[in-house]
């Protein structure tokens, strides 16, 4: 199968990243041709002129549409793409050198109809972005519970770094109007039809993800609050796993209040946090960075986990209408 890759990127007021997106693009290693498809989501400060500077260097097209979110943007996207295989990026990433080479490989090698590759932190990164980035990626917190290297069908791709096939596109009909949340469905929804998921692990991105404490704990309190309308969409998915930052959070508060009375509990979390920092020390070597490591895991621990808890407790018990009641998670289309 001869491979025609389109990348989708859409993009809401971020014309500083998307600068920073397409000069990556322009020192890709690669003769594989490929399209740049950049859909711009009702913007105030939109991007048009940083893309134009690149119109004579790159093969890239340059779309406005009003605001339906990023995943009726990526549809919108892949419908105007010209490529029989898409590649969907955030704004907020810069990719390496390699990249395009790595995925190439990896799918004339084992191919698959949707693939997912990691992020990574670049040495640009503030302290803080280099701290989230490690709080969401090290096997220590959450990182691992999408799956690993090895894993097929079950690996969930995010929408940040992850490819899928046209074919897979048109059988599923693209990414739905939750968010977030929209890409774990979309992953489940193509399972259901019979396609396979894989990461690659080279093909990894540089994601700057949030640049504020504010806006990371609203971000992780997002993804708890969607995983249990998920897991009502699609019950086979349900994991116990789902529940590790709620029931660390509740035992965290517990183990503080009762110190006097069980000390060897908070004991407990305070190993976890040095192996976490001496950890993040390690691979950052950057003392600031491991020290914003630990409010990070704090903050996406209770931020995922009140989410969680809010939503089991409002969609599963109650058995409240998810887009009723949680209407900032959904975009009308």
């Amino acid at each position: 199968m001869q491979l025609e890759f389109s990348f989708i990127i859409p993009v809401y007021n971020r014309p500083d990243e998307t600068l920073e997106l397409l000069q990556s693009f322009e020192a890709l290693k690669t003769t594989t041709l490929f399209e740049i498809v950049i859909v711009e989501d009702g913007s105030t400060v939109p991007s048009k002129e940083v893309v134009a500077q690149f119109n004579s260097k790159l093969n890239i097209s340059y779309y406005f549409k009003e605001n339906s979110g990023p995943g009726d943007s990526r549809n919108f996207g892949m419908q105007q793409a010209k490529g029989n295989y898409f590649i969907i990026l955030d704004s907020d990433c810069i990719l390496p050198a390699n990249y395009l080479f790595e995925v190439e490989k990896s799918l004339k090698s084992e191919y698959v109809d949707c693939f997912g590759g990691p992020d990574a932190a670049h040495e640009s990164f503030s302290d803080l972005q280099k701290a989230i980035n490690f709080s969401m990626t090290s096997f220590l917190t959450t990182g691992g519970i999408r799956g690993n290297k090895k894993s097929i069908d079950t690996f969930q791709p995010r929408s940040f770094n992850m490819g899928i096939s046209k074919e897979a596109f048109l059988k599923s009909g693209g990414f739905g109007y939750i968010h977030p949340g929209e890409d774990p469905d979309l992953s489940i929804r193509l399972w259901q039809l019979g396609y396979k998921t894989k990461l690659i692990p080279e093909a990894f991105v540089y994601h700057k993800r949030r640049i504020s404490w504010q806006k990371f704990y609203k971000q992780v309190n997002k993804f708890g609050l969607v995983r249990p309308i998920l897991s009502v969409w699609h019950p086979s998915t349900k994991k116990i796993i789902y529940w590790l930052p709620t029931l660390f959070s509740l035992g965290l508060v517990v183990s503080v209040f009762l110190f006097f009375k069980i000390k060897l509990f908070l004991a407990l979390y305070v190993l976890y946090f040095m192996v976490a920092f001496i950890a993040a020390l390690w691979e950052t070597k950057n003392l600031k960075v491991a020290c914003f490591a630990i409010i990070a895991i704090t903050v996406q621990f209770f931020g995922y986990g009140y989410g969680f808890l809010k939503s089991t407790l409002a969609v599963d018990v109650l058995k409240k209408n998810p887009e009723s009641y949680f209407p900032n998670l959904f975009f009308k289309t």
